[in-house]
């Protein structure tokens, strides 16, 4: 009687590590990432210092990423490329790293109304981004990298468009200078993007709300001269409170 358990029995006991992985590659198939995680956890210790072992990492990663787990994917990530810095499968870690913050951060762009945005952090965007660059730039010709630019490309327009927004939650409280500096931000920041249009004119309206006239009219000008056929060209046209995230 003392010898009796009440331990869960384990019953990956005795499988090989080939038989675990295909047992966890099973779970995953199926979507069951919660029973796919501690399969692969178990693999990579009873597999270490085997391509095997980094496998699992991989996909223990993938699997927090499909958990909606964002935290444990990117800590998964990182100690997977701090371990294994010349590994083949390091373009597809620096993929599934930006995509892991991509969704944690852009996904939620719809999510905004009665938030104060001045606050909002947008830092896991910033990563992303830094994430698909270094895959571009070390690895030109992977198989992810046409998508990872795609994606830069989304990241940058929502950036500025974020920063636009934010001009505007300032500008309608009357923070005129505050406007000015976020809507310069992205002037600057990012160039060639369609947000930059409302953000010059909300550069045009702040000065003239401030009485400061020299430069308002520089504001215009080149507004006029960036965006002729500007639709904040408009008579009265005023900064308003519309979906800044639509796209353009």
């Amino acid at each position: 009687m003392t010898g009796c358990s009440t331990a869960p029995l384990d019953k990956t006991v005795g499988l090989s590590p080939a038989a675990l992985y295909s047992e966890a590659q099973d779970e995953m198939t199926a979507g069951r990432w919660d029973k796919a995680i501690p399969l692969l956890e178990k693999l990579e210790a009873r597999a270490a210092g085997t391509p095997l072992a980094q496998q699992a990492q991989v996909d223990k990663a993938y699997a927090h990423y499909k958990s909606s787990e964002p935290a444990l994917a990117a800590a998964t990530i990182d100690r997977f490329m701090r371990l294994h810095p010349a590994s083949p499968a390091m373009d597809y870690a620096l993929y599934l790293k930006g995509m892991t913050n991509f969704n944690e951060n852009l996904g939620i762009f719809g999510n905004y109304t009665g938030q104060d945005l001045a606050e909002r952090d947008q830092k896991a965007a910033k990563e992303s981004f830094e994430a698909f660059k270094e895959l571009s730039t070390r690895f030109p010709n992977s198989r992810y990298t046409p998508d990872a630019l795609q994606r830069m490309g989304f990241i940058v327009q929502s950036l500025a468009k974020y920063e636009v927004y934010v001009a505007k939650y300032y500008f309608r409280r009357g923070a005129y200078v505050a406007a000015i500096n976020r809507a310069q931000t992205a002037v600057t920041d990012y160039r060639d993007v369609p947000a930059v249009e409302e953000a010059l004119f909300i550069i045009y309206k702040a000065y003239d709300a401030l009485g400061m006239e020299r430069l308002r009219d520089d504001a215009r000008r080149v507004l006029e001269l960036t965006y002729p056929a500007s639709k904040f060209l408009a008579v009265n046209t005023q900064p308003d409170d519309q979906g800044w995230f639509k796209f353009y």
